[in-house]
């Protein structure tokens, strides 16, 4: 029997762990083996052996195309040099080794195959000659485009799989998700990327329908209507999970907000800007951080004691998922529940990679732009911190500060999170931001309030009363939201 693609019936039932393997996940990926090496090769002496070829790791080429229409370039935040090296990070951190890249410059994708013919042809030699079995390109390929490529160069029959930018991200969420909300979510973005590219009609396997008698008998369902109905279910099941997930995560945010008021900031940014050690530096906690992309996925609220502060010293800090270019919609969608700490936070603290340099750090502040709008986080107050600074000599600092003060939406403040360099300076410029949220609070409501019908309610008392209990985030939050309406109710 020949090996299905995408696994068969079996390999959809939901389990706690999504991966086993690196790029073997039976939600996302062929179930092809890598080739192996060529016989006929020479066998190498033990102590001869490099570092390339004690590197057992899969071998990929990438593919990247330079669209120069306008439509295409207008929509582009990255340049493709940049575009590659990033999706060779994310391939690393996949479980791959990069052996090899291809570029064309196209003014429009080829509808077929995205790329032209002779480029096709290029990157078939190009992994025949490296001994690589993956092609990953730089965008995210039609269903038609994926199987046509496969095709193209050898499918099944040769061992080769075609993956997208969008599986290479989906996968290494499935590796990175530790908690169960996590693991739902990527689940049911995986389901998702997978449910159209579904594509094996198994004629041997149908089921005869012979319920209904002579002459109404039919060639019942194939293979994939089978598949297609199971994830369909499964993608059921698994949203009515995020929905309680949901409504647990408000819950918390409700309790919260009645035993601890305090303001909350939220850590966003592209992914490996430093998020995770800043928390650790702002309230001392331990989060695993390290010098890869997504190392986080799961929030993480902390409480903080802000040197630098004076309305409120105390405050929550929430660590969220990094964002990176061309974030899939799976994700985006499927992570909703958890990016709602983003939404609902007082205050945003942009976290920009410094040592990326001007041009491509402004390029991932826009990215992130980008995706604080499409989940409704978009014009928050915010404070934009450039961490890694210590990697940088001054001049390429005062660069890279005013390429960031063009297009940030708040305060500029340069830190080291890693020492805690420059932390007193952030603190100044939220409580400054914190100011102004209670001051366009109380000149929104004040004037409503006094003017109730049933008289003065001592609305500055209040407001004062707050402040002075620690009692910001509440009279900043839901509850002062729900007097204003109130008092526009009673006027």
């Amino acid at each position: 029997m020949r090996r299905p693609r995408f696994g068969c019936t079996q390999s959809l039932s939901f389990c706690g762990t999504l991966r086993a393997q690196p790029l073997k996940c039976a939600y996302l990926l062929p179930a092809y083996s890598c080739r192996p090496p060529c016989a006929s090769a020479a066998p190498v002496a033990t102590q001869t052996l490099t570092e390339d070829a004690l590197d057992t790791r899969e071998k990929c080429v990438l593919v990247g195309v330079n669209l120069t229409s306008q439509r295409f370039s207008d929509a582009r935040l990255f340049g493709l040099e940049d575009s590659l090296d990033e999706l060779a990070r994310l391939a690393d951190t996949a479980g791959m080794r990069v052996v090899g890249t291809m570029t064309q410059t196209l003014t429009t994708p080829v509808p077929g195959t995205y790329i032209g013919t002779g480029k096709v042809r290029e990157t078939h030699a190009e992994l025949n000659a490296q001994g690589a079995c993956t092609v990953v390109f730089d965008v995210e390929l039609s269903p038609t485009q994926q199987r046509t490529l496969e095709d193209a160069f050898g499918g099944e029959a040769a061992g080769i799989k075609v993956l997208d930018r969008t599986a290479l991200i989906l996968d290494i969420f499935a590796q990175r998700a530790q908690s169960r909300e996590g693991k739902l979510q990527v689940a049911l973005a995986l389901y998702q990327y997978r449910l159209p590219r579904l594509t094996r009609m198994w004629t041997h396997l149908e089921r005869q329908s012979g319920a209904g008698g002579v002459g109404l008998r039919g060639p019942g369902e194939t293979q994939l209507e089978v598949d297609r109905r199971q994830i369909s279910a499964k993608m059921v099941r698994l949203r009515r999970e995020l929905e309680l997930v949901k409504a647990h995560r408000t819950r918390m945010r409700d309790a919260r907000k009645a035993h601890a008021p305090l303001p909350v900031i939220a850590l966003v940014g592209y992914t490996n800007a430093g998020k995770t050690t800043l928390l650790n530096a702002l309230t001392g906690a331990t989060g695993h951080a390290e010098d890869r992309l997504f190392a986080t996925l799961d929030p993480k609220t902390r409480r903080a004691i802000m040197p630098g502060v004076k309305l409120s010293p105390e405050m929550l800090v929430t660590d969220t998922v990094g964002f990176v270019q061309n974030l899939p919609t799976q994700l985006v969608a499927a992570f909703r529940a958890t990016l709602e700490e983003v939404v609902s936070a007082d205050c945003l603290v942009h976290v920009v990679d410094a040592s990326a340099g001007a041009e491509l750090a402004t390029a991932q502040m826009k990215a992130v732009f980008s995706v604080l709008e499409e989940i409704g986080a978009g014009g928050k107050p915010s404070v934009t911190v450039l961490n890694k600074v210590d990697l940088l000599d001054e001049g390429e600092v005062k660069v890279v500060t005013e390429a960031v003060q063009e297009i940030s939406e708040g305060d500029v403040v340069s830190v080291v999170a890693r020492t805690g360099e420059g932390v007193p300076d952030l603190g100044r410029l939220l409580d400054d931001v914190l100011v102004r949220i209670l001051l366009s609070l109380s000149v929104s409501f004040l004037p409503l309030c006094r003017n109730r019908s049933e008289g003065d309610t001592n609305s500055s008392h209040f407001f004062e009363f707050c402040f002075v209990e620690r009692r910001f985030r509440v009279c900043g939050g839901s509850r002062a939201l729900q007097q204003g309406r109130s008092c526009v109710r009673g006027l």
